[in-house]
């Protein structure tokens, strides 16, 4: 399958987004988006976990011509921009008064205090009722800014992942498979324990990002598998400058636990493609008596012809991020992510990594856009 976009690009299969869990900095991943929506790049599925789930849900649950206008009217929303453009006459001290906002008030449509955490940590509240905030807020949001039943018809598929707060194992539920439902994005994003477990089918599951946090597997794992280019847009960077002191080995911590392995997993994926694609190669050296056997067949369905174009788009570190910058849902702070966003996404496009060859025993070509420097000046 081939995607012709207005301007004239090809994409050489179905155009798949992942997307990290990361707090404010899913404005990376609104950015992404705005490049994409420009230039006319029909997406053919989104996968996301966290912030992720939901942006991702922002985009299957609404039309295509709708869809950047209804992330920006969301992320508006949350931004609190009245709130906050007031504490602009404190330059300085802005952000830290805003994260104080956030931390003892919440934010307007995502979550609220919860009353019931001031019990004490000992409180038996249960999985759904324990933690520091309740997500309500969110539940209103989300069904008036995504049209679940067309989530669940539209073109667009939609994967978000969730970890099973008894089991500890992941689940990824997706609309192919079945309906999804608000609780679903909700699940997705419940970050405990500042968020309660949200339960589906009598089951409480947490924040798929605290067990895989890059969701890349699953569409390298898909099947029936298809070819496809895959925007993989990372919102913490592995790599980073040797840390000092100890509220710069916070933000390092959270850097390397979010980042949640990625270039050791596509590597991984790597290797299992080429493995897919040397038995299809073996296959066809085979005799035609042979081939068609039953048993020669069953080991044949073991390789594959399809080519996984990834994508890499990282989120560069900007000036004055420290280990709180993932709740600086200032509007400065959005603004500045999500033009990384636009502008990384922009530079990688315009590269057009796809049109590269491909060695044919390779099924997984990788790309990256310049974005993990470190940028001034954009906070």
């Amino acid at each position: 399958m081939t995607t012709n976009c207005p301007q004239g690009i090809a994409l050489p299969g179905q155009v798949v987004l992942v997307f990290q869990g990361g707090g404010a900095l899913g404005a990376y991943q609104l950015g992404v988006y705005q490049a994409i929506h420009e230039l006319g790049i029909q997406v053919d599925w989104v996968i996301g976990t966290s912030i992720g789930a939901i942006n991702a849900a922002l985009i299957a649950g609404n039309p295509p011509e709708r869809r950047f206008k209804r992330m920006a009217e969301f992320w508006n929303l949350i931004t609190g921009r009245a709130r906050f453009d007031l504490l602009a006459a404190w330059p300085g001290v802005d952000r830290a008064l805003a994260r104080g906002m956030i931390i003892g008030g919440g934010i307007a449509g995502f979550f609220e205090p919860n009353p019931a955490s001031w019990f004490g940590p000992f409180a038996p509240l249960g999985v759904d009722r324990a933690s520091h905030y309740r997500i309500e807020p969110l539940r209103k949001t989300l069904a008036s800014f995504v049209d679940f039943d067309l989530l669940n018809a539209g073109p667009t598929r939609l994967t978000v992942g969730a970890v099973n707060a008894r089991s500890g194992a992941m689940r990824y539920f997706d609309s192919r498979d079945e309906r999804l439902s608000v609780e679903h994005v909700m699940s997705s994003g419940a970050l405990p324990p500042a968020f309660p477990a949200i339960r589906i089918d009598g089951e409480p599951y947490w924040d798929g990002g605290i067990y895989s946090n890059t969701p890349i597997e699953v569409v390298l794992d898909d099947k029936p598998r298809k070819s496809s280019v895959i925007f993989s847009v990372h919102l913490w960077n592995p790599a980073g400058p040797e840390p000092q002191n100890l509220w710069q080995i916070s933000e390092r911590q959270k850097d390397i636990q979010y980042a949640s392995r990625t270039d050791s997993h596509i590597a991984r994926q790597q290797q299992i493609h080429r493995l897919r694609h040397v038995v299809r190669e073996l296959v066809k050296r085979l005799p035609e008596s042979e081939r068609n056997t039953p048993e020669v067949q069953e080991l044949a369905a073991w390789g594959c012809q399809t080519t996984m174009r990834l994508i890499k788009l990282a989120a560069p570190r900007l000036d004055g991020d420290d280990p709180l910058k993932d709740i600086d849902f200032t509007p400065a702070g959005v603004a500045a992510h999500q033009r990384a966003g636009y502008e990384g996404a922009m530079r990688a496009i315009a590269a057009h990594p796809w049109d590269t060859p491909l060695d044919p025993i390779e099924g997984l070509a990788v790309s990256s856009a310049d974005d993990d420097l470190v940028r001034e000046g954009q906070t």
